[in-house]
């Protein structure tokens, strides 16, 4: 799958920026590509980008129009059709990472063909997977897990992997949801995989490599979440981590879109640990990443000092301090 560059991105009419974290990925990793953002009446999310009609979009270059933004389910609202025809008829390409495939709506498969343009549904991949093996890989691999969902394990995921190329380490970062491919073009979808699949897809992306090669790996959800635990338990042991990361947000009580209470950090490195046992029983966790984006900034190194010293491993933010205590701590555990 090759989507064009640059991008215009779609916002729709989202309630809150987190709903928009497709959106914010692409212009936090890849500024360069985005051009514009369409915004309906009522959206309440904002990328501090140029708002712009497709018509615009298209007179400025716009290749592709990216529907960035993430809701339950994945499903496609009624009144955002219209926009995505237009788009097409600007003469752009319209990729999407929801559940819903484009070519399955009537209109929009109709304004493809009509214009001759590409339709892009990430979620959905042309892979065949085989069920998950759990043998013994070459190469090394790291995962993100969290606390919680939309925490920061893709952006945690990015920072590692660039922190560790700037050493001149062998590291490759693996997307496994929708923003994640669109910022590095290459991955899969976790959560789009028929279950009995999902370790076995997570196998296929991070396949044997030599041997100081790490595969920084997203992940997905929590294994606490009621929602998603069952796609985080196949991508931890499908991908068969030899260190973890754990990711948090310390202003939140409950988990996102559920009632249930957050687990404590140190919940989450016992059941990573003995999730993990099944396919390598060695996994270690080699840090913590905590989202501090609502913590100014002696709040936040207070917070930083106080969850590291509790668990006695380096803490921090990785977007505000950067990750090198953590990829510190894993050259010193993996010295190879």
């Amino acid at each position: 799958m090759q989507i064009e560059t640059p991008y215009l991105l779609f916002l729709g009419d989202v309630g809150d920026q987190l709903a928009a974290k497709t959106a914010h990925g692409i212009v936090d990793w890849r500024p360069e590509w985005c051009i514009g953002q369409l915004r309906l009446e009522g959206c309440k999310a904002d990328c501090n980008i140029a708002d712009m009609t497709p018509a615009e979009a298209a007179a400025k270059g716009v290749r592709t129009m990216i529907v960035g933004v993430v809701n339950a389910g994945g499903v496609l609202p009624e009144h955002w059709i219209t926009e995505i025809v237009a788009a097409m008829d600007a003469g752009m390409d319209v990729a999407t990472g929801l559940h819903r495939r484009l070519r399955d709506v009537p209109e929009i498969a109709d304004a493809s063909e009509r214009n001759g343009c590409k339709l892009h549904d990430v979620r959905f991949s042309d892979q065949i997977f085989q069920t998950g093996k759990g043998d013994k890989r070459s190469g090394m691999r790291l995962l993100t897990v969290g606390t919680d969902c939309s925490v920061g394990k893709k952006y945690t995921s990015l920072a590692l992997e660039k922190e560790m190329r700037r050493r001149g380490m062998n590291a490759d970062f693996c997307a496994t949801g929708q923003t994640g491919v669109f910022i590095s073009g290459r991955g899969v979808s976790i959560d789009a995989v028929v279950a009995d699949f999902i370790s076995g897809a997570a196998e296929w992306l991070s396949p044997d490599n030599d041997p100081d090669h790490w595969d920084v790996i997203e992940g997905q959800g929590s294994l606490f979440h009621p929602s998603f635990a069952g796609v985080t338990l196949g991508l931890l042991h499908g991908s068969q981590p030899d260190a973890f990361v754990v990711c948090h947000e310390p202003t939140r009580t409950n988990m996102r879109g559920v009632k249930h209470s957050l687990p404590s950090i140190a919940d989450v490195i016992e059941r990573v640990n003995l999730e993990a046992s099944l396919t390598n029983p060695d996994a270690q966790c080699i840090g913590l990443a905590v989202n501090t984006v609502a913590l100014d900034d002696a709040a936040a190194s207070a917070c930083l000092e106080e969850i590291g010293t509790q668990h006695g491993l380096p803490c921090v933010d990785p977007i505000r301090t950067g990750c090198g205590p953590i990829i510190d701590e894993l050259q010193r555990r993996f010295p190879g």
